[in-house]
């Protein structure tokens, strides 16, 4: 197999799992970025989704659920959350699931980010038809 050959495979492969679990947002992400950077865009897929993601050691929801907190954590990356948490309710996340972490995040990263990030799952919910959020999912 050539460079070019495998750089396309590892894209392929990512692409494809990118669109499974994110419900096929994987080309908005590519055309966010075609005019900027490209290789980004690239990059995103085939590492972030075809190399790293695609590991059997998490399964998608505790992949999500690790992403969860630390974009929390981070801070910053509203754009980021909101992809996320659409992708963890689309591997298995009940929002009370999503919510606890963002609580559990508070603790560790402080109130501000904890209520930035939990805003953004709001806005989510919201959009799905998923408000009020039963704690006891």
């Amino acid at each position: 197999m050539t460079e070019q050959e495998d750089r396309q495979a590892r894209f392929d492969r990512g692409m494809a799992l990118f669109n499974e679990v994110s419900g096929g947002q994987g080309q908005a992400v590519l055309d966010s970025l075609a005019d900027v950077s490209p290789e980004l865009a690239y990059q995103t897929v085939a590492w972030g989704f075809g190399e790293i993601y695609s590991r059997p050691q998490l399964v998608p929801r505790d992949r999500q659920l690790v992403t969860i907190g630390m974009l929390t954590a981070l801070g910053g990356c509203e754009a980021q959350l909101r992809v996320h948490v659409n992708t963890s309710l689309n591997v298995g996340l009940t929002p009370a699931e999503i919510v606890e972490a963002m609580l559990q995040a508070a603790g560790y990263c402080g109130f501000p980010r904890a209520l930035n990030a939990t805003a953004v799952a709001k806005a989510v919910f919201a959009e799905r038809g998923l408000l009020p959020v039963d704690p006891g999912q």
